[in-house]
């Protein structure tokens, strides 16, 4: 494992003010968010697991009506949100250990999850499970093929590491939830690997 894969936490907390700063808010992920958000109920509540500093992705999902709980290890990142939307529950945590005792109808992992160890990815599906309420819908972003890709940030190594299609597949499936839509390397979202699924509703 690449020794920077125990240093996100503290790369994020260290630089929180650098990466709210260069955190685009062109909002190219709206087309996904859009997917995401068909899936729900109106003012349904959502879990953003690595929410960072808010911008752009729970404004929109706030604007639009959502009821939003964010989740980040990053302390600084999460008084950002505080200060924005105040309105809002922001929790400092770290997403594999999760464990709030609540269900959402909506679960996203945007540009997060895929900074954990295979590892700890393997392990999350279980904590997605525990919030998830019948027929949530879950999506998150991973890397397209399995193994790890270490990129770079403010001259620092950032670690990112992805399992393959058809192990996602299988946790999903494992875990109750029904893939609903998976696009590798979308080029209409900057490159990026997207899951969308939705958990079976209970007593089906």
């Amino acid at each position: 494992m690449h020794p920077s894969s125990s240093r996100i936490i503290d790369l994020y907390e260290r630089h929180a003010a650098a990466f709210d700063a260069d955190r685009g808010r062109s909002l190219f992920e709206r087309g996904w968010l859009d997917r995401f958000r068909a899936l729900l109920a109106p003012g349904a509540a959502i879990l953003d697991l690595g929410c960072g500093s808010g911008e752009p992705i729970a404004r929109h999902l706030i604007e639009s009506g959502h009821a939003v709980t964010g989740v980040d290890s990053a302390p600084s990142l999460i008084r950002l949100c505080q200060a924005r939307f105040s309105e809002h529950t922001w929790l400092v945590s770290d997403m594999r250990r999760l464990d709030l005792g609540v269900r959402f109808a909506g679960i996203l992992a945007w540009d997060s999850f895929f900074h954990l160890t295979p590892d700890d990815q393997r392990a999350m599906f279980a904590v997605f499970r525990a919030h998830a309420a019948s027929g949530a819908a879950l999506m998150f972003t991973s890397g397209p093929v399995h193994g790890e890709a270490i990129g770079a940030y403010r001259g620092e190594s950032l670690y990112h590491a992805s399992l393959d299609a058809e192990e996602y597949a299988a946790l999903l499936a494992a875990y109750d939830f029904e893939v609903v839509a998976h696009v590798a390397e979308d080029v209409t979202c900057g490159g990026h690997t997207v899951w969308l699924a939705r958990r079976a509703a209970e007593g089906t």
